[in-house]
């Protein structure tokens, strides 16, 4: 694994948005000592295929996993994606946006805020741990299940304190999801997680 390399993937199903994504990730700050790569999944059968497929094509040891029409606006990401993982080994995993409640957005107390789960359509890691794709066979739930399979090796899921926002999303942030089939997998393979954050937070997750 390389500790000097950071790694973006995201899954494709259209160019002009995946070029203008990986435009925006090219014009980011580099520290001294480190480099980019970027992989770009075409044609993935589910977002957790997709990302497992480039998580074990890549050795870097930081992997930022966005969607194609995400742009990171926040030139010194990288500076503070780094700062906050070599400075707290115990986070997992971090992203732009999640829940602690019923609350979408949590108030950022402190350099980051420890959260239930992360939206997708950022997440950072400095551990690779495998998406659940023998699970999660579309697109949707497979950001909260991640979310909760690094909780489930002890590690954090966190949103950091950001003055300016980091990145701009086409798209709805935290967009109503497919309440079927896939938000009852979700609810059969970690309610116990659930329930314990429940207890924890004195007030009811909602997923």
């Amino acid at each position: 694994m390389d500790s000097g390399k950071v790694c973006f993937i995201l899954c494709s199903d259209d160019e002009v948005r995946a070029q203008e994504c990986e435009s925006h990730i090219q014009q980011l700050n580099v520290p001294d000592g480190f480099e980019t790569d970027i992989l770009i999944v075409q044609g993935a059968e589910s977002m957790c295929s997709g990302y497992n497929e480039a998580m074990r094509a890549s050795d870097a040891k930081y992997k930022v996993y966005l969607h194609q029409d995400v742009s990171i606006v926040n030139r010194s990401f990288i500076f503070d994606m780094l700062l906050l993982f070599l400075d707290n080994p115990d986070i997992g995993v971090l992203g732009v946006a999640g829940n602690e409640s019923q609350d979408v957005f949590p108030k950022i107390q402190g350099e980051y805020q420890e959260v239930f789960v992360l939206d997708g359509f950022l997440m950072a890691t400095q551990y690779d741990i495998p998406w659940r794709e023998d699970l999660f066979r579309g697109w949707d739930y497979y950001d909260y299940s991640q979310s909760l399979e690094f909780c489930r090796a002890g590690y954090k899921a966190v949103v950091p304190e950001q003055y300016e926002p980091w990145c701009l999303y086409d798209n709805k942030i935290l967009a109503a999801r497919n309440d079927g089939q896939w938000r009852q997998v979700f609810l059969n393979e970690y309610n116990d997680l659930i329930e314990k954050w429940n207890e924890k937070a004195g007030r009811p997750m909602n997923v």
